[in-house]
């Protein structure tokens, strides 16, 4: 994971020394007895952590979040609503950053909070480094605190907005009344489409209903300088220098606050990077962090070794060139064409083969057929063979490699004009890239135009996610229509993990999906920087 360097431990206080007084057991209650450190499920993150972690806990935290974070920038580059975004953020907080609801039975409810809170300062080291990567992790924070903010139930949302020390109050009855006309006017749209979204498709808002809706709202006045946004939309009242905003507006200003505090928050932690640099455990963690790339491995369950359950094989491998992402779909052709492939591109198609179940006999097979028609056997078993059996461990050190990740395919060598491996999205031109999405039916689609865009931006892993959700547009539809399958919506890091999120969609509108089976069999739980 990280490398590990020579530490320096004199004057370094040790965990024997730690204070007692933040011990991780449950009380009498139920509940954590510093539970009090995190009385809400939901923060501003403004006392810094305090307590001792390990380096593990620091480095696991911390990828946790980072993962939760690059996946709500993947849904904004992919262009999807926030209500989408919303269904692709559940699973990846229940899995990486879950706050759960308080009950009898919780009984991790403070290493939840504690986690979070933890993970939270830990980013902000990483990422306050530049003024982009502050930029990023604002926004993206910014997202989730959003995301979070609207899963509170509303005595929650309640109880937290309470404890946060803003400068408002609430506006009086007298007040209220002598202002409303003006409320109304620049209330009426945003509570129409509060209205419109709650009741049922075709149902009609009445201006009454509006106003009846206004007359129960609680209003709020607080200076103007708060809310610059909602005074730029013309959606809040102001009044002698105070801005009068309703309840259902207060999310809006809530998140607003919380970016402003964020943004704050990060000029001053880079100040205080400099005292950092002597810790040799800390700065590669952050340097690495900060990168903001993370890489799956891929488990292969066991196929790739002997094929016997596989549905893969050396005859019929081609007739799944349409599950395969664009970069392997690039190697076939290229293997096609040339019966040959320079080492990186043989390497990286031969584990992506190996991973889809292609045995090590079939690929001995399937290769030596492509081969043999640009060269002679005994060439082919003189120079080739032995590297393919080592890809299986069945020579030299027998390693069982696994398949290539994403950010793997991309740190290797750019290739030159007569290789075929690396990412398309990063290696070919724009017009080249434009052929190649045409051949995926994809030609003329104004959608391409967004792949190009992320193309062009860096944001390679989206573009491929988003071509995997226009080639699969049918398939995904009907999956989230009939509810009738796992169907994950989470961006692609692993070209297996694209052909078997293929896979598993296609078998799932034919019927043939195993009962229990999941939509990414082959990602590895385990997630690692680079």
């Amino acid at each position: 994971m990280f490398r590990k360097v020579k530490r320096k431990t004199d004057g370094r206080r040790n965990f024997d020394d730690r204070d007692t007084s933040f011990d991780t057991s449950v009380g009498a209650g139920g509940f954590h007895d510093d539970l009090a450190q995190y009385p809400h499920r939901l923060s501003f993150y403004k006392l810094p952590p305090m307590e001792e972690v390990t380096l593990e806990e620091f480095e696991t935290w911390a990828i946790d979040r980072l993962k939760v974070l690059l996946e709500i920038e993947s849904c904004s580059a992919r262009s999807m609503t926030f209500k989408e975004t919303e269904q692709v953020m559940e699973k990846m907080l229940a899995k990486y950053l879950p706050l759960n609801v308080p009950s009898k039975e919780s009984s991790s409810l403070y290493q939840e909070r504690k986690k979070d809170h933890y993970s939270h300062f830990i980013l902000r080291l990483a990422f306050c480094r530049s003024e982009e990567l502050r930029r990023r992790f604002v926004k993206a924070e910014t997202t989730l605190f959003k995301l979070r903010y609207n899963m509170l139930s509303m005595t929650e949302q309640r109880n937290f907005v309470n404890s946060l020390d803003l400068p408002w109050v609430a506006a009086t009855e007298e007040e209220k009344t002598k202002f409303e006309s003006q409320l109304y006017a620049c209330s009426y749209s945003s509570v129409r489409a509060l209205l419109r979204a709650g009741s049922a498709s075709g149902v009609k808002i009445t201006d009454d209903q509006v106003r009846q809706y206004l007359k129960h709202q609680t209003f709020y006045k607080l200076p103007f300088e708060y809310v610059p946004d909602l005074l730029a939309m013309r959606t809040a009242f102001l009044h002698q220098g105070y801005v009068y905003v309703g309840q259902f507006q207060q999310s809006s200003l809530i998140i607003s606050e919380y970016s402003k505090f964020l943004k704050e928050q990060l000029d001053l932690t880079v100040r205080g990077l400099p005292g950092l640099d002597e810790d040799d455990r800390l700065v590669p963690v952050l340097n690495n962090l900060s990168k903001g790339y993370i890489s799956a491995e891929y488990n292969d369950g066991g196929n790739s070794s002997n094929g016997e359950d596989s549905e893969v094989n050396s005859e019929n491998v081609n007739t799944f060139l349409s599950d395969m992402p664009l970069c392997m779909q690039r190697l076939m052709e290229g293997v096609s064409v040339n019966h040959h492939l320079k080492y990186g591109g043989r390497q990286q198609l031969a584990f992506f083969l190996k991973g889809i179940g292609l045995s090590a006999d079939e690929a001995l097979k399937f290769w030596r057929n492509q081969f043999t028609k640009s060269m002679s056997a005994e060439r082919f078993n003189k120079d080739y063979k032995y590297n393919f059996r080592h890809n299986y461990g069945l020579e030299g050190g027998r390693i069982n490699y696994k398949p290539w990740d994403c950010k793997t395919i991309m740190n290797k060598p750019n290739p030159t004009k007569s290789e075929y491996h690396g990412c398309p999205y990063r290696d070919l031109h724009r017009d080249e890239l434009l052929v190649m999405l045409g051949k995926l039916g994809l030609e003329g689609n104004r959608s391409t135009d967004d792949v190009l865009d992320l193309s062009n931006r860096g944001e390679y892993q989206a573009a491929c996610t988003k071509v995997f959700e226009l080639v699969n547009r049918d398939n995904i539809d009907y999956a989230l229509k009939t509810k009738s399958g796992n169907v994950d919506q989470s961006s692609i890091v692993h070209p297996n993990q694209y052909f078997d999120r293929s896979r598993y969609l296609k078998k799932l509108r034919e019927g043939t999906v195993g009962k229990g089976a999941e939509s990414q069999s082959g990602e590895s739980q385990s997630i690692a920087t680079q």
